[in-house]
């Protein structure tokens, strides 16, 4: 069993959404062997299926028109109905947990990452940047205490 799952979503070569991957590069450069590590370009519905063994799962993905470096808020199972199976929002994929999981789905939490330029073949913005490391302290600081409690503590202040 997993005390976390990290999932991250982006794609490298489009200039800030490369977010995802490097946040999920640092996390696994951490080495934490409570930690398990999933990357994919988009949020999907057999992404469901890897939070069945965790007691945690931190989603991270990049977004534009955000105007603070990040934004870390708990997340909830959206049960309405969707008409897609590629790219679901967390609340989406926790969704189909509810319905797929042996499990109960564990204490969920969106760390969402400012971004401006999302062309393809750009590099990181400078606002990415800054956000890069404000981002990368922040998950260090929840994955020294994984609890529900923390995490939602840190949501509250951010």
């Amino acid at each position: 069993m997993s005390a976390v799952v990290v999932l991250a979503a982006g794609n490298d070569a489009r200039g800030d959404d490369a977010l995802g991957p490097r946040l999920l590069d640092y996390v696994d450069a951490l080495a934490l062997p409570s930690v398990r590590t999933v990357f994919d370009f988009q949020f999907q519905i057999e992404h469901a299926l890897e939070l069945d063994d965790a007691e945690l799962a931190l989603f991270i993905d990049a977004h534009a028109m955000q105007r603070v470096p990040l934004r870390l808020r708990r997340v909830v199972a959206d049960v309405s109905p969707f008409t897609t199976s590629h790219a679901l929002s967390p609340a989406q994929v926790l969704a189909v947990h509810g319905r797929v999981g042996r499990h109960a789905c564990p204490p969920a939490f969106v760390l969402s990452v400012a971004g401006t330029c999302f062309e393809l073949g750009a590099g990181l913005s400078a606002t990415a940047a800054i956000a890069l490391a404000v981002a990368q302290t922040q998950i260090a600081a929840l994955l020294a205490d994984p609890r529900a409690t923390a995490w939602a503590r840190a949501a509250d202040q951010a």
